[in-house]
């Protein structure tokens, strides 16, 4: 399942209807009339995503959102709004209560589903981040020392610099940030570097210019998600009212939000204030990470993390699959034959077996996934919500790669091939991590014992 989403309306038509195209789209999803209801069922079940109506009553609407985010087991929930009204007053009410978005009635199904799949997208991003710092801390590690607060950039990309401007001057008149104007094709020329950027203001321009140039603004969307430079800034783009399928498309390649194209200064300050927000808190806890855990958690030779970091992981693995419901999956991974190689080739080209085949395991795994060397040859992989069809296309995966092309090819060493086997595990909810790590061991041994070169998973 993608996630579990949490419908509160007071109509029983909307929530039925909006309940059968999420079902539809295989989310888990509980619907209510009340706001009671909703707190229940928010302390009964972990919820990924609240959706919420703004038909009346809207103050309470508003309070309960509130409430929502002055709450640290709930505070970063991403909140979707539907039925927005038009007035631009209650748009500005509902932002600064927390909402994260809003879809107009009716609703679209493609602009609906892309919405959510970029808000999850954007909170599982961000839960892994907390799941790493939440390990950095069990392990012992100091906080990073706080900095000062830097300034932060946006870059309002658009073919209009005029409007471009005014979105510029309102940004600097608010202090939020210091902002520039740029055209998106200097930007996708390489010209205008674009590593200084944390946020990107990508407008469509009008209904004619949107339906002319969506494949370069989708284009545009997607190189910049895609670029090392610029790959974790944030993205807002504004859409011409009906451009539907450009919205969807626009947050299907990486944006994360969507806001209407003739949005006045306010709303747009207040969306780019909460994506500002989110990008600066998930660059501290990168930072936290990454802060004191090289020397003591990596392995020196591969640049992998280790048995010390992955075990406590694994644990905070476990408890976020208790609270999901949905559990993870093990990868012991083994070379073949290693000591042969260390005996034929020496030492130095078994080194560098084992730092082409963590490369190898760094290049075809998830950001999200654990990745250590837990051993002189053998390594292991773990990876959150995954079940065991997904484990074993990845496994498999990795064979196939190790196993087709040579190490040390590219050097002065003599080439050097090497297979893999790879024992793989699913685990229960309630299951600890090292009878996993146990269970895929065994079925490693399996793989070895019949041949290597092969993937097996345990009973």
């Amino acid at each position: 399942m993608s996630g579990r989403i949490l419908i509160v309306d007071t109509v029983p038509t909307h929530r039925i209807v909006l309940k059968v195209k999420l079902l539809a789209a295989h989310y888990r999803v509980e619907a209510v009339g009340t706001i009671d209801e909703a707190r229940a069922q928010l302390v009964k079940a972990q919820t990924d995503l609240l959706i919420v109506d703004l038909a009346e009553p809207f103050d309470d609407t508003l309070g309960f959102c509130r409430s929502l985010r002055q709450n640290a087991d709930t505070a970063n929930l991403p909140i979707l709004a539907t039925g927005a009204p038009p007035e631009q007053s209650c748009r500005i009410a509902a932002l600064t209560a927390g909402i994260d978005d809003f879809i107009d009635r009716p609703l679209n199904d493609a602009v609906l589903t892309a919405r959510i799949r970029s808000l999850l997208r954007g909170r599982n991003a961000a839960s892994e981040l907390r799941l790493r710092e939440d390990t950095h801390r069990a392990l012992g590690f100091a906080e990073a020392a706080p900095e000062f607060e830097r300034l932060m950039q946006v870059a309002v990309v658009s073919h209009d610099l005029v409007g471009g401007q005014r979105i510029v001057d309102a940004l600097g008149a608010s202090r939020l940030a210091r902002a520039v104007a740029l055209d998106p094709d200097t930007l996708l020329s390489g010209k205008t570097p674009a590593n200084q950027a944390d946020l990107f203001i990508i407008d469509a321009g009008g209904p004619e210019l949107a339906r002319a140039r969506a494949a370069r603004i989708t284009r545009l969307v997607a190189e910049l998600r895609s670029r090392g430079d610029s790959r974790l800034a944030a993205q807002l783009v504004l859409v011409p009212r009906g451009a539907d399928d450009l919205a969807a498309a626009a947050l299907d390649t990486g944006a994360d939000a969507v806001a209407a194209a003739g949005a006045g200064g306010e709303e747009i300050v207040l969306r780019a204030g909460q994506l500002l927000a989110r990008k600066a808190q998930n660059d501290r806890l990168r930072d936290t990470i990454s802060s004191g855990l090289d020397a003591a958690l990596t392995d020196p030779l591969t640049g992998l993390f280790n048995r010390r970091y992955a075990r406590p992981h694994l644990a905070r693995m476990r408890a976020r699959a208790e609270q999901t419901g949905v559990g993870f999956s093990v990868l012991m991974i083994d070379i073949d034959h290693f000591k042969l190689v260390n005996d034929r080739y020496g030492h130095a080209a078994g080194d560098t077996v084992l730092c082409e085949v963590a490369q190898r395991l760094r290049e075809n795994f998830r950001a999200v996934d654990l990745v250590a060397r837990i051993g002189g040859e053998e390594f292991l992989v773990a990876l959150p919500d995954a079940g065991l069809e997904q484990a074993l296309r990845a496994a498999e995966r990795l064979r196939r790669v190790v196993g087709a092309t040579a190490c040390g090819a590219d050097g002065d060493q003599v080439p050097v091939w090497v297979t893999v086997s790879v024992g793989v595990a699913t685990s229960t909810s309630d299951e600890e991590p090292d009878h996993v790590i146990a269970r895929a061991d065994a079925a490693l041994y399996d793989a070895k014992l019949n041949g290597r070169n092969r993937v097996t998973h345990a009973a």
